[in-house]
C-alpha cells in the first residue's frame, strides 16, 4: 500500500501525467511486487518560482516519495530506482534530474482498513521481498 508523491514544476501534459502515474505505478508492482489495484498516487506541481533546485538541475527536475511497508530488501529499492529512471525518462525526466526517496514505515505505523494497524491484519501481499 505505498503512499506515492510526485512533485515537480508544472510542465506535464495530461497525457504525460497519466503515463507518469502509470510508469511509476508499474514499477512499484514489478520491484515491490504489489497488487496491481494498489495505486495510491498523487502529482503535486509547482510554480517554478515556488520550486527551487540545485544548480545544474533542469526544469524537468522531479522528486519522487513513496511512503511504503517497511521490509523491502536493498535490491528491491535499486531495482525500483532503475525502472523508474528507464521508463521516466522518455516522458521527459533526465535521468540525473530524478530522485526517489523511499520511506520504510514499520507496519504498526499504518492505520488502515477502518482504522486497524496493518500489523493486526492480513493485508494480502508479501512485503519482504
Amino acid at each position: 500500500m505505498p503512499l506515492v508523491k510526485i512533485e515537480t514544476r508544472r510542465w506535464m501534459s495530461r497525457d504525460t501525467k497519466r503515463a507518469v502515474l502509470d510508469a511509476v505505478h508499474a514499477c512499484l508492482v514489478a520491484a515491490f511486487r504489489i497488487p496491481e489495484h494498489d495505486r495510491n498516487q498523487r502529482v503535486v506541481e509547482y510554480d517554478p518560482d515556488d520550486f527551487e533546485v540545485s544548480a545544474g538541475k533542469g526544469e524537468h527536475f522531479t522528486i519522487v516519495t513513496i511512503d511504503a511497508f517497511a521490509g523491502r530488501s536493498v535490491e528491491a529499492k535499486r531495482a525500483l530506482y532503475q525502472d523508474l529512471v528507464s521508463r521516466l525518462a522518455p516522458m521527459g525526466v533526465p535521468p540525473n534530474d530524478l530522485v526517489v526517496v523511499v520511506h520504510d514505515v514499520p507496519l504498526e505505523s499504518w492505520g488502515i482498513w477502518g482504522g486497524k494497524a496493518a500489523c493486526d491484519i492480513d493485508i494480502g501481499f508479501q512485503v519482504k521481498v
